[in-house]
């Protein structure tokens, strides 16, 4: 009975934000408290003299953005463990060649990025065993990279979009922006993405029409078999500069192509959720619905439940969520009131305590 009673009195309380004053005349409010270990919304600038000047970091190497330090340190381990491996082997490797060191960093990144050209195969035991290895190893790493440095594009690509929505609507209020960026987020993945996978595609054909000296249709043709990682292998890059420049680029644009279809999946995925959620709060609710949204069996389906009921249809929680934050809940509520308070929380940590020392005894 206990317990169905905290239940009863939490399943109100979740949706109940008015602050509870203790003068009768002052009016109730419905207002959010920011929560008190979040920062500040002003940034207060320190105040420099004039002989003062900025403070500067140590070096270059802490100005890179942290996504891209961590992706960065993962490839050049393994670009050059890679091309220590396969110049040491490059006499069991046969195909066009032009400089050793150069030869063996493109055909890591030709592997690593599965495009397989075929100008640089391997010939011996050592040499194939290396390049398996190699490629599965160079297939995680392309996807550690697809998820950092793709992140550290859209964040700088949202950092745009809300400057200029500054400079361009005034009108609308920060919560308006962040809203209205939120809501085609991943469409401006898409848009940015799609952009740049575009301009990549030009560089290579210009390069390879004016350094590999191929046609133009040859030249596309290249490219998009290259990006898509088909690697057909009539046409790829043999001359020293073509190789300079395929380092680079093969690697940026396969992964850029693996983002863009990655985005798409993403977007598909987000419309299709848009729509269920639509259909969910547009549909009639029935005697049905009601009695499944009834949690505590009184009834009455109050706006907690009603709202967690709707919430199950559209997929965002399930039957175990909720079981697991009751179940949370009342290992908090120690004094059983259905309410926690600064006395619950502190009684709760020192019972966890408690339990920890029995534990550690023991062992």
């Amino acid at each position: 009975m206990e317990n169905d009673t905290a239940r009863q009195s939490l399943l109100p309380a979740l949706l109940d934000r008015t602050p509870q004053t203790t003068n009768n005349d002052v009016p109730k409010t419905r207002r959010y408290r920011r929560c008190k270990s979040a920062p500040l919304p002003e940034h207060v600038t320190p105040e420099i003299n004039g002989n003062e000047s900025l403070p500067r970091s140590g070096s270059f190497f802490n100005k890179i953005h942290p996504s891209f330090r961590k992706v960065a340190i993962f490839l050049v381990i393994y670009l050059g463990v890679g091309t220590i491996c396969f110049y040491l082997v490059r006499n069991q490797i046969v195909g066009k060649k032009t400089n050793g060191i150069l030869d063996a960093v493109y055909f890591c990144v030709v592997t690593m990025t599965t495009v397989g050209y075929g100008d640089l195969v391997p010939n011996g035991t050592l040499s194939k065993l290396l390049a398996c290895a190699f490629v599965f190893t160079g297939m995680a790493l392309v996807g550690l990279i697809l998820s950092k440095a793709a992140d550290y594009l859209v964040e700088k690509q949202e950092t745009l979009l809300i400057s200029k929505t500054l400079h361009t609507r005034q009108q609308l209020g920060r919560t308006e922006m962040l809203k209205e960026l939120e809501k085609n987020k991943v469409r401006y993945k898409c848009f940015m993405m799609l952009a740049f996978l575009l301009v990549l595609i030009v560089v290579g054909t210009i390069f390879l029409v004016t350094v590999e000296k191929l046609d133009l249709v040859d030249a596309f043709y290249c490219v998009c078999s290259t990006i898509t990682t088909l690697g057909y292998g009539d046409k790829s890059f043999s001359t020293e500069a073509g190789r300079v420049f395929a380092i680079f680029w093969i690697l940026t644009s396969t992964i850029c192509v693996g983002q863009f279809f990655l985005y798409l999946a993403e977007l598909y995925t987000e419309r299709r959720q848009k729509v269920l959620v639509r259909w969910v709060l547009t549909r009639r609710v029935t005697n049905v619905d009601l009695e499944a949204a009834d949690l505590d069996n009184d009834g009455v389906v109050g706006a907690a439940e009603f709202i967690i009921y709707k919430l199950k249809e559209m997929g965002k929680i399930n039957q175990e969520d909720i079981a697991l934050v009751m179940e949370e809940f009342e290992d908090l509520d120690v004094d059983q009131s259905g309410t926690l308070s600064h006395s619950d929380i502190m009684l709760a940590q020192s019972s966890q305590t408690g339990r920890r020392e029995k534990q550690s005894l023991k062992r």
